[in-house]
């Protein structure tokens, strides 16, 4: 864990002493943090609770660090962290992990979302009802405004997590949550991701050990000022998926004793393995087939459509073999690398054959069409799936008793 620093200020309220505490995780925030941090500050004063709002200052190299501290100084109830490293998990780890609040609350220094959701988001925890709440952007009864691009990407990602993982929360990454200390004791330990892929680890963690998520639909305005690295953002999301589906096909994460200490029983008890390897053999399969149309596009000119497709086949079907052996089957090392690359190549000539016969009936139709032929093509390799998937789990990656 990184190294950090907790400066109290004269007046500021100690978190053992309130019920909720609020934090803020922000980076190079001197613009708009003073502002941000009074709004959420009058706001909190109006809630029948007691509460903290903890600024976590994520190595910031401007002024935020001064402005934090003078915050601190002036407002009563607020403390400043500050982290030697960025990175909004980290920071989220490293407040919670030092408060002794009943409840800890995150959002944005933005504050794009609507402050109005707080008491709906706070009050199913204090109950004993929920473990965590989220705010959700994608519920019916949600008001959302913000550009097409970031609308495509932000469902398409929910869209990824539901189907990688068979979560059923529907916004994993909105800056607006809240987590019940005890439950954050037991979780914490087992999210390893440090940045922006944190709270959707944490989520379906809690999701699998048969947690309760509460969702609380929000009015959101999307800040134009994100600092947030949209592409790298995605690649590293994506890498935290596949990594988290790994260890929940493994069965290594203990979270069914997770959920008996929190008295709840573990969503992983009874068939939940075989429901994460379709999800993610679901996903390198969509790669798979891309890969493939884009691959058979290329070689479709300088050679003939059986030999575009017989190399495109190969070519996808040894990525797709590597591919589902680490992530979706879970298995590692050399041993036996060459033989799942046999296996996979029978499985291969099926498909192989499958696709030749639809070539050659295209051909004997008069339809020479490059497009007819791709859309063809994939079809027939979607139907090919169904037989892979099984012949991988039950002969090429079938455990060896």
């Amino acid at each position: 864990m990184s190294a950090a620093s907790w400066e109290p200020a004269a007046g500021v309220l100690p978190a053992t002493a309130t019920t909720l505490d609020v934090v803020i995780p922000v980076y190079n925030e001197e613009a708009v943090l003073e502002a941000s941090v009074e709004r959420v500050h009058a706001h909190l004063a109006g809630l029948p609770w007691s509460a903290t709002i903890t600024i976590a200052d994520n190595a910031s190299t401007d002024g935020t660090a001064v402005v934090a501290r003078r915050l601190a100084h002036r407002l009563p109830g607020v403390r400043v962290v500050h982290l030697a490293e960025k990175g909004r998990g980290r920071a989220l780890r490293r407040a919670w992990s030092e408060s002794a609040s009943a409840v800890l609350v995150y959002m944005d220094v933005d504050l794009s979302t609507d402050l109005n959701a707080l008491l709906p988001l706070v009050a199913p925890l204090l109950s004993g009802h929920s473990d965590l709440a989220i705010g959700s952007r994608l519920q019916h009864a949600a008001r959302v405004q913000r550009g097409p691009k970031r609308e495509v990407i932000s469902r398409g990602y929910n869209l990824l997590v539901r189907g990688a993982l068979r979560s059923r929360f529907s916004d994993a990454q909105c800056g607006f949550k809240a987590i019940r200390a005890d439950v954050a004791r037991e979780l914490l330990p087992h999210v390893q991701d440090e940045a922006w892929f944190f709270d959707t680890e944490l989520l379906v963690l809690a999701e699998r050990a048969g947690l309760r998520i509460h969702e609380v639909p929000v009015d959101w305005v999307d800040d134009p000022d994100s600092r947030v690295a949209i592409v790298r953002t995605a690649i590293d999301d994506v890498r935290g998926l596949a990594r988290v589906g790994r260890s929940l096909v493994s069965g290594r994460l203990p979270l069914t004793e997770v959920g008996e200490r929190l008295g709840r029983a573990s969503a992983d008890a009874g068939g939940g393995r075989l429901g994460m390897q379709l999800g993610l053999f679901a996903v390198v399969g969509v790669c798979s087939t891309v890969a493939y149309a884009l691959l058979y596009l290329a070689l479709r000119g300088p050679m003939d459509p059986l030999w575009a497709n017989a190399t495109a086949l190969l070519v996808t079907t040894v990525a797709n073999t590597a591919a589902n052996r680490r992530l979706t089957f879970g298995v590692r090392g050399r041993a036996r690398a060459l033989t799942h690359q046999a296996q996979g190549l029978v499985v291969l000539a099926v498909g192989l054959a499958l696709t030749s016969a639809a070539l050659w009936l295209l051909d004997g139709a008069g339809t020479g069409h490059r497009g007819v032929e791709v859309a063809v093509l994939t079809g027939v390799n979607l139907g090919v799936t169904v037989l892979r998937f099984v012949a991988l789990r039950t002969w090429v990656f079938a455990r060896r008793r």
